[in-house]
């Protein structure tokens, strides 16, 4: 859930276990919700679109949408599928889904955000500004806050590991409300994946977001998600993206439906039926993956912080500067709050990922300035690798 890349996972009857890192008809829509100020181009890409059209074939991804901003400006929305497999009604395009760990990004703005501010530094510690808040409990005794910084929790080397709140699936806290203590509590439970640091080991954090998220809040004084929502929401006029508040279960309208297939523990299918998971608490989630967007809006964001309105240029390179992250596919680096794609084509591209319970979606800008923002309406990690391929196809495309 949330996570950038679908590492192994389990789902049972009692629920879906989170995943520790990532059809009847098809349906064509270029028109619909676009972000304000946005020329939405009129020329779809066939070859792009037919391909979007095969991953949602079989019927185990019921749709899929996806938003393309080209280097001069023109926006082209792509869909494919149904949005709903008991109504059969079309994918909305340029929808609103969960965005999941992309929302990292996001939370990795607002930090350096702070650090051009002089009000924090990459090299400072957790303990300076939670005091006494992370100190690990029984198998987790290793991890101290004083030995932690905020640039290991951006960049996912702080050794902390992912908390056990998912380990009996998704259905049945769905709608239960976490506090960031309780996610931190659990996280802080289980022994450390490393020594922070060491030897820029890495290895993908969700509580480590969550911390930063914290962070962000007693640095500003002021809620997360007002915090996110003034910084870059507003700041750059997103006004399709949002941060959901307590209690909000739902997602804005329009948008598809989520779906997740349950899975025994050894992943194989239980019944091969889709399950409708939509609507959940994403308090689970946090600054690691709480926010709810348009594909556009995210592509916004992207060329946003790709040319000096969110960070400077200089801060933006730190975000950029990358290490190994075994894991991930081969030709992906992280950054801080970012990752960098090598692409089949051979040109780089900067941006991030998300799977969440029901949604999994890849963002990213080439450096010249072309973004690419996919969803695919189930988050099923055997599904991954035809996103993936798509996301880099269109990507590398020259329109």
């Amino acid at each position: 859930m949330w996570n950038v890349f679908s590492r192994p996972a389990h789902r049972t009857r009692a629920g879906v276990a989170v995943a520790a890192v990532v059809m009847a008809a098809a349906g064509l829509a270029v028109t619909g919700v676009s972000s304000a100020g946005v020329v939405e181009g009129r020329g779809r890409d066939k070859a792009l679109q037919s391909s979007l059209d095969a991953l949602v074939s079989d019927g185990q991804i019921p749709g899929a949408l996806m938003s393309i901003r080209s280097r001069d400006g023109r926006v082209t929305n792509y869909t494919a599928g149904v949005g709903d497999i008991r109504t059969k009604s079309p994918v909305p395009s340029d929808g609103y889904v969960r965005i999941a760990s992309n929302t990292k990004m996001y939370t990795a703005v607002v930090i350096m955000q702070l650090v051009g501010e002089g009000k924090l530094a990459l090299d400072d510690t957790v303990e300076k500004f939670l005091p006494g808040v992370v100190r690990g409990t029984g198998a987790g005794a290793g991890i101290d806050g004083r030995n932690i910084t905020i640039e290991q929790l951006l960049q996912h080397t702080s050794g902390i590991d992912n908390y056990t709140l998912l380990s009996g699936g998704i259905l049945p806290i769905k709608d239960r409300f976490f506090e960031p203590r309780e996610l931190l509590d659990s996280a802080l439970a289980q022994p450390p994946t490393f020594p922070p640091g060491t030897d820029r080991v890495w290895s993908y954090s969700n509580p480590g977001y969550v911390l930063l998220g914290l962070v962000a809040q007693k640095v500003t004084g002021r809620p997360f998600a007002e915090v996110v929502t003034d910084r870059i929401i507003n700041r750059i006029g997103l006004t399709e993206t949002y941060y959901p508040g307590p209690g909000e279960r739902g997602i804005r309208e329009p948008h598809p439906q989520g779906y997740l297939l349950l899975r025994d523990a050894s992943d194989k299918l239980i019944d091969g039926k889709l399950i409708d998971i939509t609507r959940f608490d994403p308090s689970i989630a946090g600054a690691a993956g709480q926010l709810i967007a348009t594909p556009s809006d995210v592509n916004k964001f992207l060329v946003a912080l790709q040319d000096g309105r969110l960070v400077k240029p200089a801060l933006l390179a730190k975000m950029r500067k990358t290490v190994e992250a075994p894991g991930l596919p081969a030709g992906w680096r992280y950054g801080l709050g970012t990752i960098e794609f090598k692409l089949s084509c051979g040109i780089t591209a900067y941006g991030h990922g998300g799977d969440a319970d029901g949604f999994q979606s890849r963002a990213a800008i080439t450096t010249d300035g072309r973004a690419v923002t996919i969803a695919a309406t189930n988050d099923d990690k055997f599904l991954l690798d035809g996103v993936l391929a798509l996301f880099d196809k269109a990507l590398c495309a020259a329109k």
